[in-house]
């Protein structure tokens, strides 16, 4: 429309000029006579111009113009043409332009825009628009003027180079270049490339901006390649102008193989550009990337896009800040060095995350190019941060993925997003909510590798950015508190803890947002609780008292918690309160007004009045002064409390210890009581008069007493001195004492071998002769004594002295044996609830009611045996403890007297009643072990002045340290509660280990390593020397029972440990390497001298042999187990697993094929051994080089010996192999078969024929192996076998579809008889599984009949898939089908699903096998397989089901 109402202006001033030329004409002929005589000396130029309309003006203001730009070019045009002396009048016009414009003034008056000047009374005013070109502008659009036009102006051009703008900021250079811009027509466009790339090479920078920024406005497309050329070159030449020729470029429209080798000649000059035009760089490289190259290019840009070098540390951030502000100029100096830099990596940021949102090639070039790489740099993190902010085609899930991919595998670590936050903090600050999202889910992941990561983003996030963010990031931190998911909440406030030590005034600020958290704590854990009231406390009383608003709120919180008669939230209020004492009565060494101690007056009242609340509020509850004994005693041993503190707690302690607790022994000892008194367990000389006894006896008989009277009373309870608070207080006792004497125990050493005041454990033996009452009481006796022992272990295991060692030994041996005497006890006590001993979990709150002890009738499955009553003086030697009894299946023979043998209950279940050991109590396997050749035939040791552990003790501690080692290094994901189901509290007895980290763990046990070495030497030497004496049987004579079961349960539990210890996660993160080539070392050092030269692999190596050759002395298949277990993990360590794959695999069939018996010399069997025989299987077939030919050999070798051996028999190759485990043997054979089904490669179209065999042999061995499996039904037709079969079957056929068959449609043609072969022995198979689903039918078994119906699809597909396969290669006709009626396991026809039409069914199937067989295309598969498919005569969809099955 534009277009069309210009032309017609155009036509209508035509159309008047007639009558405007009369005027003309009339209004020249009245001009003054010095007009006329001007005009005659007027120039072609000046003449010309204004007769077609344009007003000159003499200085510098715009000319004026009397009719449309296009009127005054026709004008010119035709003035020029007619004139006589055309074409030389040409140069005419040009000498008088360039004339004219010699004047500066009149120069620029040509080059501005004219203004329209209409003389009065002229009709054509309205032609004119507003807006008028330049005279030059309208001169240049006269093709036969334009050259010349151009030459002129480019000529003059120079003579301006030099000037500044003019006074209205107008830069003539740049006028002129503006004159060519965006012309209708270049007459000339390769000369004038030229001339201004001459023109180009000599002016100043400014100019020559200037110029290349306009070169794609005035060239035509034919120009656009040669002119890049050019500008490619310069490019190289002048880095000033990288800007403008890179706009320029990207202007041009440029052919695809110049555009590449520009980018390229680009890419290679990104490490030298300037950093102010490093955004233009990458935009012009990421906008010029087509979908083919799109990987390349982001590869090359992401390796020489070395950000680091673009922005400073701040240290030398900070020195430049401070040269600057020295100088004369600092006033000047507005932002610092560090600004601008961030700036320009902001902007590139800003360019690639352009590129990401608007090119989908772009992101996913992005995300594939970070997947793959290795070495990652600051730039990966920011642009994962682009990814997720951006989430172009998905690109967020992507960027999450990858993020917690590269964490895992250990790739990007804390210290690379330290130095991101650190060095770009002012960039990362516009991406913080995709940091802050991605943080959240990092922490929500149930992966333990990841979280840490997440915790370390937020902990930058907060250090590095605004208080906005800050206030974001708490908020955050406490939602994942709130969300009571475990690994959530211990990280969330792990992290809160550490910004509260970090960053103490910032976090004061949201004080109030963490106290929000006090209203969710019915979630949290005791430890967590613990965790929550830290926090809070240092905020509210820390030094600083940032947030001492809340000190009051605090208060309030802990009295109301205390006041509570729950027994859940006084537990939280002693936990407060305490964490409360430890941060007001902190020691603060900055405060040196007297050694006395640094508390103010009124502080110390303070704490002194809240430790006389709790204590008051706790005393009629023995649980809950229990709880504020081990809460004082964990702040004592974890926190440096102030002097005056410290010492008034202690000299309480000390003193109410001795008045609750400790008595003066002598001769008689006063009171009644349901059993006898006497003092037991002495350990000091029994001449020491006015010796100290343990007064537990009579206070647990004082508590059952009172317990009934309090059922009666109504009256408020008064304090009483309960036995359970016997080992807490004791263990806050120890810590004051280590405190108050720097580790001394001197003063308490008496109560390591001081006896206690019990009965004779002699009334065990008559326990049937008990009342209820004394059973219980006996019980509970025990287990308050076994209590004391283990905290006394504790306090006593970290001395020196030889005699103070030899005292805990024995104490560890005591505690092995009551441990023997209350298995028997609680048999014969059912339904006793235990006393609790760990007062921070949950079953303090009605332990009746949450424990429900063992039944004796389930002793039949091995939990419990009978065992021999050991002697009451024989502490020396201990039965075997609990866990190893149910560890081993074995049998006692039956020989026994009945007198002396006593079911006894496993201890397992009663774990949580026992004391928790400390860590260090591990130390005490640093002993040697007391084997039964260093006793002489009084059971007295021969070397006794060394101190040795005996084999019970050993199978006590390494069962104790595998516990903690599962619980600290074998982090499992953090799962949600299920909805309305109490989650179990995993942690119930590990309160003191969970103050250690997991590293913490892993560094002591490699430093047990050697002593854990040693005792499984020891054990591998004593089943050595055991079949040398026996001739190699184990049952032999010389076979001692009970120490046989207690050196395979050290031996098994050794293994264990090592296992798990070398199985933690944080071994693969870099930064625990040291710590794993220190523990491989170990392992490594027992074989050869200097295990710190050698690489890592070489420590695998070497390991690997050392733990290789106790493979000869395995007492049992579990421990067997264990051994391979453990060869496996450390192979794992070394990166290269598979070098150790046949050695793997020649151990594991070595244990298979081994007689397992046990000491008395029956076979090993039961559910412990079938689950050892199913993963050593296992470990088997996945090590082994051919899975199918390892399968072959079971199936075609040991699978027919068994058949033929007796009922009781087994295989003879394969001993492990019987009529009870033949399960195990078939659950995993077919497992490993479908397996490795999976793992056949698929066909391809480029496979030759070559390979094609090869694949086609490997389903031939494949299909072979799952025949003879599927037809063992036929001998072995029990449910779980029948389960197994049609579970298995389903997913081999279904693999065999998706794999097997496109390998038989390329192969039909080239191996037909290989091919018919298969399916031939396919079709057996099937038809088997077909008569599986009629049984299990007609059985109606609805663990099998679930299978069915998947099954009888899968078997249907494959009829049709063999038509397919047919036609596609042309052989149609050869498929045939029938209906297949339902057989049982025994081929027999099910007469009860019989259709009326049986008969005619019959006649039918003769009639299309008799048909079939003429044909010799027939005999391929389809005739095998295919044939029985339902025929469309069947009458419902119930006969289908019943009839159609697929053949065979």
């Amino acid at each position: 429309m534009m277009r069309k109402k210009r032309r017609s202006s155009v036509e209508k001033v035509e159309g008047t000029s007639v009558s405007s030329k009369a005027k003309k004409s009339r209004s020249s002929a009245r001009l003054p006579k010095e007009a006329v005589s001007e005009e005659t000396n007027q120039s072609v130029f000046v003449a010309f111009v204004r007769e077609a309309g344009v007003t000159l003006k003499t200085d510098d203001s715009s000319n004026g113009i009397a009719v449309d730009q296009v009127v005054f070019q026709k004008r010119i045009q035709r003035q020029l043409q007619k004139s006589p002396r055309y074409p030389g009048v040409l140069q005419e016009f040009i000498t008088g332009l360039e004339a004219y414009i010699e004047n500066p003034d009149r120069f620029r008056s040509c080059l501005l825009p004219c203004v329209p000047h209409l003389s009065n009374g002229d009709s054509s005013c309205s032609s004119v628009s507003s807006f008028q070109e330049s005279l030059l502008r309208m001169l240049l659009g006269i093709e036969m003027l334009q050259t010349l036009i151009i030459n002129t102006l480019l000529e003059k051009l120079p003579e301006f180079m030099s000037d500044g703008a003019a006074e209205g900021g107008l830069s003539i250079p740049h006028m002129i270049i503006n004159q060519l811009k965006w012309l209708d027509r270049v007459v000339d466009a390769k000369e004038l490339s030229v001339k201004l790339m001459e023109l180009v090479s000599v002016a100043p920078v400014e100019v020559q901006r200037d110029i290349i920024t306009s070169l794609p406005e005035i060239l035509e497309d034919s120009q656009h390649n040669d002119i890049a050329r050019q500008l490619n070159a310069l490019l190289q030449e002048n880095t000033q102008l990288t800007v403008p020729i890179l706009d320029s470029l990207s202007s041009l429209s440029l052919s695809s193989s110049l555009l590449m080798k520009v980018r390229e000649a680009v890419m290679a000059m990104l490490a030298a550009v300037q950093l102010e035009d490093l955004p233009v760089v990458v935009k012009f490289i990421l906008h010029t990337v087509s979908a083919s190259d799109a990987n390349e290019v982001v590869c090359n840009l992401r390796k020489k896009l070395e950000l680091e070098q673009c922005v400073l540390p701040p240290v030398l951030q900070a020195s430049q800040i401070r040269i600057k502000s020295k100088g004369a100029g600092a006033a000047n100096v507005s932002t610092p060095a560090g600004g601008s830099s961030q700036d320009s990596v902001t902007l590139t940021l800003d360019c690639i995350k352009s590129a990401v949102r608007f090119q989908k090639t772009i992101s996913e070039a992005w995300l594939k190019v970070i997947e793959s790489a290795d070495d990652h740099r600051v730039i990966d993190l920011l642009v994962l941060f682009i990814l997720h902010a951006t989430n172009s085609n998905q690109s967020r899930r992507g960027a999450e993925r990858i993020l917690k991919l590269k964490v895992r595998t250990g790739l990007i670590q804390e210290a690379l997003l330290q130095r991101t936050f650190r060095d770009y903090s002012q960039v990362m600050r516009g991406y913080f909510s995709s940091i802050l999202a991605l943080a959240q889910s990092l922490l929500r992941s149930p992966d333990p590798c990841v979280v840490p990561f997440g915790g370390h983003m937020h902990r930058h996030s907060f250090t590095a950015f605004d208080s906005y963010c800050q206030q974001e990031v708490v908020g955050s931190l406490v939602t994942h508190v709130c969300s009571g998911v475990g690994g959530e909440v211990d990280m969330a406030l792990d992290l809160l803890c550490g910004l509260v030590l970090e960053k103490p005034s910032e976090m004061a600020l949201y004080s109030v947002f963490v106290k929000g958290i006090l209203d969710y704590m019915d979630n949290l854990t005791p430890q967590q609780i613990r965790k929550l009231f830290s926090l809070l406390s240092k905020l509210a009383f820390g030094q600083q008292q940032q947030g001492s608003h809340i000190q009051d709120d605090m208060h309030i919180v802990i009295r109301k918690q205390l006041s509570s008669t729950v027994p859940k939230y006084k537990r939280i209020g002693i936990i407060g309160a305490v964490m409360i004492v430890g941060s007001m009565a902190a020691f603060r060494p900055k405060a040196k007004e007297s050694q006395a101690g640094s508390l103010s007056q009124e502080t110390l009242r303070q704490v002194t009045a809240l430790l006389e609340l709790v204590k008051s509020s706790s005393e009629s509850s023995p649980e809950a002064a229990a709880l504020y004994y081990d809460e004082l005693a964990n702040l004592i041993y974890s926190s440096s409390l102030d002097p005056q503190v410290q010492e008034m707690i202690g000299t309480s302690v000390l003193d109410d210890f001795q008045d609750d607790f400790v008595v003066d022994l002598g001769p008689d000892i006063p009171g009644s009581f349901l059993f006898p008194a006497c003092a037991m367990y002495n350990l000091d000389d029994e001449e020491s008069q006015g010796c100290i006894a343990v007064n537990l006896l009579p206070l647990l008989a004082n508590e059952t007493q009172n317990k009934g009277e309090r059922e009666t009373q109504t009256k408020k309870p008064q304090r009483r001195v309960s036995p359970l608070c016997l080992s807490p207080f004791f263990r806050l006792l120890r810590f004051c004492e280590e405190k108050r004497h720097q580790g001394d125990l001197e003063e308490i050493d008496a109560l390591l071998g001081c006896p206690l005041i019990l009965t004779n454990m002699d009334v065990v033996e008559k326990l049937e002769s008990l009342s209820k009452a004394e059973r219980e009481f006996l019980c509970s006796l025990l287990f308050h004594t076994i209590n004391w022992f283990r905290e006394v272990v504790n306090t006593f295991c970290k001395q020196k002295e030889a005699e103070m060692k030899m005292k805990v030994m024995t104490r560890l041996q005591n505690i092995t044996y009551l441990q023997t005497l209350l298995e028997r006890a609680l048999a014969g006590t059912p339904g006793y609830v235990p006393p609790v001993c760990n007062f921070d979990g949950e079953a303090t709150d009605g332990v009746a009611a949450g424990f429900t002890a063992p039944v004796n009738k389930t002793k039949k499955d091995g939990a419990g045996r009978k065992r021999k009553a050991p002697g009451k003086n024989s502490t020396e030697e201990n039965s075997q403890p609990a866990e190893a009894a149910e560890a081993e299946e074995t049998q006692q023979p039956e020989k026994e007297k009945e007198k002396e043998t006593r079911p006894g209950v496993s201890l397992v279940a009663y774990r949580s009643f026992f004391r928790e050991l400390d860590v260090e109590v591990l130390s005490v396997l640093q002993c040697g072990l007391l084997s039964r050749s260093l006793l002489d035939s009084e059971l007295h040791t021969k070397v006794r002045e060394e101190v040795l552990l005996g084999p019970g003790e050993l199978v006590f501690l390494l069962e104790d340290m595998l516990h903690k080692l599962e619980f600290s290094l074998s982090a499992g994901p953090a799962r949600r509660a299920p909805f309305l189901k109490a989650k179990a509290d995993r942690s119930l007895g590990f309160s003191h280990l969970q103050q250690w980290s997991s590293r913490d763990i892993a560094s002591y046990c490699v430093q047990l390593l050697p002593a854990l070495c040693t005792h499984l030497e020891n054990c591998h030497n004593h089943f050595q020397m055991l079949q040398s004496e026996n001739n190699g049987v184990v049952d032999g004579p010389a076979t001692d029972l009970q120490e046989h079961q207690l050196m395979s349960a050290g031996y098994q539990l050794l293994l264990q440990g090592l296992n798990t210890t070398f199985s933690w996660s944080g071994f693969s993160q870099p930064g625990h390497r040291n710590l794993l080539k220190k523990a491989l070392g170990v392992l490594a050092g027992r074989l050869k001298e200097g295990g710190s030269e050698l690489t890592l692999e070489q420590l695998v190596t070497h390991g690997f042999k050392y733990l290789l050759n106790f493979r000869s002395t395995m007492p049992s298949l579990s421990t067997a187990l264990c051994l391979s277990q453990l060869l496996s993990t450390v192979s794992e360590r070394g990166g290269d697993p598979a070098a150790y794959r046949q050695q793997m695999a020649s151990l594991a069939h070595g244990f298979l094929t081994q007689i397992w018996v046990t000491a008395t010399g029956e076979r090993e069997r039961g559910n412990k051994f079938n689950e050892a025989l199913h993963a050593l299987l296992s470990i088997y077939l996945e090590h082994a080089d051919d899975v199918l030919m390892a399968l072959e050999q079971i199936t075609g070798t040991a699978i027919p010996e068994l058949l033929s051996a007796s009922k009781e028999g087994s295989s003879a190759s394969w001993p492990t192999l019987h009529r009870q485990t033949f399960l195990v043997f078939y659950k995993v054979l077919m497992a490993e078969l479908d397996k490795s089904a999976r793992k056949i490669p698929a066909v391809k179209t480029s496979d030759d024929s070559e390979t094609q065999v090869e694949k086609l042999l490997t389903w031939n061995l494949a299909v072979r192996d799952f025949h003879v499996l599927v037809n063992l039904v036929k001998v072995f037709d029990s449910r779980p076998v029948l389960n197994v079969c049609l579970k298995y079957g389903r997913l081999f056929l279904e693999t065999f579809l998706k794999l097997g068959m496109p390998l038989l449609d390329c192969s039909f043609k080239r191996h037909k008889e290989d091919v018919q072969s298969l399916l031939k022995t396919f079709q057996l198979s099937t038809r088997q599984l077909h008569h599986m689903c009629g049984h299990s039918k007609i059985h109606q078994d609805t663990s099998l009949t679930s299978h069915v119906p998947a099954l009888k699809k899968s078997l249907e597909l494959f009829v049709y898939r063999v038509k397919a396969m047919l036609m596609l290669n042309n052989c149609q006709e050869a498929f045939w089908m029938g209906n297949l009626k339902n057989r049982n396991l025994k081929g027999e026809e099910i007469l009860s699903q019989r259709s009326q039409g049986s008969d005619d069914d019959d006649e039918e199937e003769e009639e299309n096998q008799g048909l079939a067989q003429p044909r010799e295309r027939s005999d391929d598969e389809d005739q095998n397989d295919g044939d029985r498919i339902p025929k469309n005569n069947r009458s419902g969809h119930m006969d289908q089901e019943e009839n159609s099955d697929d053949s065979d």
